[in-house]
């Protein structure tokens, strides 16, 4: 009998070993998700995933208007507004299916023009950041839906060499489209230092 209560007290001390660590990992990757944003929103911000099937998975649930998703494969760490949930949802869906590219921003148009996701609000900010230097570390990004650079006075030049140098300025994406867009890279400023 007390080899049996040994093994029992050996599996269960082993069981919350793991259970501990998949707590402490599971905070590491909600404090990652969360770095992109400005300090005062972290806290009550929510962090999503989704599953194979392109499912919605809650890591932690939030009061404020803002959520962020978990470091992607391709290195993103990527927030943004809630009022855009159903957008990435149905992305999220789509990419599940396998539509990627130029197919997967058409069917998302689509969706948009019969009204099953809000159209793109004028004005709404993102948050992304990237981990290695050899790409825009940490961008901030407006959404302008329709908009021209011009009416904006806005350049349309990448500003990515110029960013990673530390001297970044912002430009002008898909400008005239309903992506429309305009990025602010922040590389080399005290808020990229202090975010990694």
């Amino acid at each position: 009998m007390p080899r049996i209560h040994h093994a029992l007290a050996l599996f269960a001390t082993g069981m919350l070993a793991t259970s501990m660590l998949s707590a402490q990992s599971n905070e590491a990757i909600i404090a990652k998700a969360l770095s992109p944003l400005p300090q005062d929103l972290r806290a009550d911000a929510t962090v999503y995933t989704y599953d194979d099937s392109g499912n919605r998975v809650t890591l932690k649930v939030g009061s404020n208007h803002v959520e962020c998703a978990p470091t992607d494969a391709e290195g993103f760490t990527r927030c943004g507004p809630v009022s855009q949930r159903a957008r990435r949802d149905l992305q999220a869906k789509l990419s599940a299916q396998g539509l990627e590219g130029e197919a997967l921003q058409m069917e998302m148009q689509k969706a948009e023009d019969q009204g099953r996701i809000p159209p793109r609000i004028f004005g709404t900010l993102s948050y992304r950041r990237f981990d290695t230097p050899d790409r825009i570390q940490y961008l901030m990004v407006i959404s302008l839906p329709n908009a021209t650079a011009e009416e904006l006075g806005m350049p349309t030049g990448p500003q990515r060499d110029n960013a990673l140098a530390g001297m970044g300025t912002p430009w002008m994406m898909r400008p005239g489209t309903s992506g429309a867009h305009l990025m602010i890279p922040i590389n080399g400023t005290e808020y990229s230092n202090k975010g990694k």
